[in-house]
């Protein structure tokens, strides 16, 4: 079964493990499916950065960053080259084992 540990920088949040129980979708609507409120304002449709996450391993088991992926992370808060939009991330390889890191969501409530 595929697994995402997911580690938070806003404080009070601890780290999650989530299992893809549905290949080919994104790592958006797992987080979701999770009860883990990834701020995605456009809908999941790759066009605002707010699902923007830090792939720090596992990105072998990701299809290859577009154009318009790689647009919207360069107006993303604090980009690396590690970012990428959860809803462009979809998981198909059943073993896959991705670790990431969530940007501090609180900086798009304005708390």
């Amino acid at each position: 079964m595929a697994i995402i540990e997911l580690d938070f920088e806003q404080k009070g949040m601890s780290s999650t493990l989530i299992e893809f129980t549905q290949l080919g979708d994104s790592i958006l609507e797992h987080c979701l499916k999770n009860n883990i409120n990834l701020h995605h304002n456009c809908g999941g449709v790759c066009a605002c950065s707010t699902c923007h996450v830090y792939v720090l391993e596992g990105a072998e088991f990701l299809p290859e960053i577009s154009e318009k992926e790689e647009n919207f992370i360069d107006r993303a808060i604090s980009p690396r080259l590690e970012s990428r939009l959860a809803c462009q991330c979809t998981i198909d390889a059943p073993t896959a084992k991705i670790k990431l890191r969530l940007p501090d969501q609180s900086q798009f409530l304005g708390e």
